[in-house]
């Protein structure tokens, strides 16, 4: 494989890694959090329904979560496209 299309793939697979956690993130918070929190009214977690408890903590702990495995994933695809820091 050539260097510019070694480059393209690697900056191909890191961008479709943001887009799925953007999309993961964003359902989290906007999708349980707004629009399907009267779904959810219904189950309780935490003395508070699930749609509130993902509008107030739950995306954030899955934001936190994002982070961590963005962080992990891209170090294998650095390793796999031998740009790590090793």
């Amino acid at each position: 494989m050539s260097d510019n299309q070694s480059n393209n793939a690697y900056w191909s697979a890191n961008i479709r890694l943001i887009a799925v956690c953007l999309v993961i993130w964003a359902l989290v918070s906007f999708g349980f959090g707004i629009l399907l929190r009267p779904m959810l009214s219904g189950i309780a977690v935490g003395g508070s329904d699930l749609g509130f408890w993902f509008a107030q903590q739950g995306s954030i702990l899955v934001f936190l979560g994002l982070i961590f495995f963005y962080a992990w994933r891209m170090n294998k695809l650095d390793a796999e496209f031998g740009v790590d820091e090793e």
